[in-house]
Formats: structure tokens, C-alpha cells, sequence
């Protein structure tokens, strides 16, 4: 028996998203996106719809190497869901690494009562943190405009934007000390070699720091110092082969530094103590 029409039209998206790590799932969330349901419920009922024609041009569009989470507009990050767009990263999981840095630390105490989120982009961090610390507030700084928009909008969704301020800024800091402070800083070389999906599509501004990737770990360092409270952690993202280099530079800066790994074992964030 041939498969149903949603059946095969996933098998050919499948095969046509062969570059991709998940091809099959990134074809359900697809269909699934399409046709304005769960991915758990198309699962569960995939015989019992059509193909919509909305489905022919979110795959069309994939196989252009869009990521998924722009096609969608929408990324599951730790305990929540955010709205995504072109204009800033899409959150990974490996960024989750710093928010169970976080929960290590604070465990046993009342945990963080504010959070500094620094390059926030779609807010990922620092509403993951304010979901998993419900008294604690919080403020996002970020250069981009477009950036700070989705930020705010995803605060406002999740029900946080009495708790979360986003606030227009670099690396220069906020003057105010944090019990928490949160960053994801671009950190690839200039010249490293990315997929499709990641090169032309997502802001070169908040993946590229300089030759090294090291840059904006530079300008970090010395800031720190005056945004951590007695007692706090900065959970600080690197490169996997960043570790040493960029922990030095903390150090440097009069700080405590440990490495933590991600899920796959690789080291993926600094854990900074004043």
C-alpha cells in the first residue's frame, strides 16, 4: 500500500532536507506549522489531513537553508517558548548549559533575586531564568533594536514584562550589580566555516568576534567585576575549543572560573564567581 499523501509528502521533504542534522523532524514541524497544530498531534492524527499548499512553500524555502525556527516563528528553550525571527539567533540547546550552571549554584538559597541578561536577543536566557526564579527580576541589554523588539515581545507573551526590562545597549554595562548575570557573545572567527543555515541567515553581529573569537570576552572581563553581587555567578557561553583561552582573560580580570560541559561533554560555559 503506498503511504498516505501527508505520509509521502513527508518523506519527500525529508530527502530533500538531507543537509540537515534532522531532516524527518524538520519536515513534521513543517506540516505540522502548515496546518496550524502540535507536532505531537500531527503525529497522532497524520492520516486524517491534506497537504496544505502552505506546506509546498515552507519547504521550498527550507531546502534554501532557512532555519526551521524562522519558518515556524516560533523555539522551545529550557521551560518555555519564544517567538523568533530574522534579526536574532536562534536559541540552542547548548545554551541551556548555562541556565543549569545557574540552578547549580543557587541551589539550596531562595535563588537570584536579579538577573542581567547581556546580548539578550530573543530574551532566551533571561526569561528562562525568570521562569525557573518567579520572584526574581530581571533587565536584557542588546545593541540590536530589531533584537530588543522580539525580546519585549516575548516577555509580554510569557506574561514577564513586568519582570523583565529591555534596555538598548553594548558591553559597557548597567552600573548596578546582579545575583545573576547571563551571556551568549558572539564568539566564532571571523573566518570559521559555518552552514548555510547559520551564515546567511542568521546576524553576523552576534556570531562573529574577531580573528580569535575572543573578542567580546576581552571587553567582558573587565566588566564583570562591578555587575556581580556578593554571592552571584556570571554564566558565561564559549566555544568548545574557547575554554582555557577565554577563562584566562576572567581570571586576568581578579575572577573565579570553571568550566562547565554541555550535554554532548563538551565545555560549553564559564561559571564566574567574583
Amino acid at each position: 500500500m503506498p503511504p498516505s499523501a501527508p505520509r509521502a509528502a513527508l518523506i519527500a521533504a525529508a530527502q530533500r532536507f538531507a543537509f540537515s542534522a534532522t531532516p524527518r523532524l524538520d519536515a513534521e514541524l513543517l506540516l505540522a506549522h502548515a496546518l496550524g497544530i502540535t507536532r505531537e498531534r500531527l503525529l497522532l492524527t497524520l492520516d486524517d489531513w491534506s497537504v496544505p499548499a502552505a506546506f509546498d512553500m515552507l519547504v521550498e524555502r527550507r531546502a534554501a537553508h532557512e532555519p526551521v525556527a524562522y519558518l515556524t516563528g516560533t523555539r522551545a528553550f529550557w521551560t518555555i517558548d519564544l517567538h523568533v525571527a530574522p534579526g536574532v539567533l536562534v536559541p540552542r540547546a547548548d545554551s541551556e548549559t548555562l541556565i543549569e550552571a545557574a540552578v547549580a549554584h543557587f541551589a539550596g538559597s531562595p535563588g537570584p533575586r536579579r538577573i542581567l541578561d547581556l546580548g539578550t536577543g530573543s530574551g532566551a536566557l533571561l526569561l528562562a531564568a525568570l521562569d525557573e526564579w518567579p520572584r526574581a527580576s530581571g533587565v536584557g541589554v542588546d545593541a540590536s533594536a530589531a533584537a530588543l523588539a522580539i525580546a519585549q515581545g516575548n516577555a509580554e507573551r510569557l506574561g514577564m514584562a513586568d519582570r523583565a526590562r529591555m534596555v538598548a545597549g553594548d558591553w559597557q554595562g548597567t552600573g548596578e550589580a546582579f545575583d545573576l548575570v547571563l551571556c551568549n557573545p558572539p564568539y566564532i572567527e571571523v573566518d570559521a566555516s559555518l552552514p548555510p543555515e547559520v551564515r546567511d541567515w542568521e546576524p553576523a553581529s552576534a556570531l562573529f568576534a574577531g580573528a580569535d573569537g575572543l573578542d567580546d570576552y576581552r571587553r567582558l572581563a573587565p566588566l564583570l567585576p562591578g555587575q556581580l553581587a556578593p554571592g552571584g555567578v556570571a554564566c558565561i557561553e564559549i566555544g568548545y575549543e574557547q575554554g582555557e583561552r577565554a577563562a584566562a582573560l576572567f581570571r586576568a580580570a581578579g575572577l573565579g572560573v570553571a568550566l562547565r560541559r554541555d550535554l554532548a561533554g563538551r565545555d560549553r560555559c564559564l561559571v564566574v564567581t567574583p
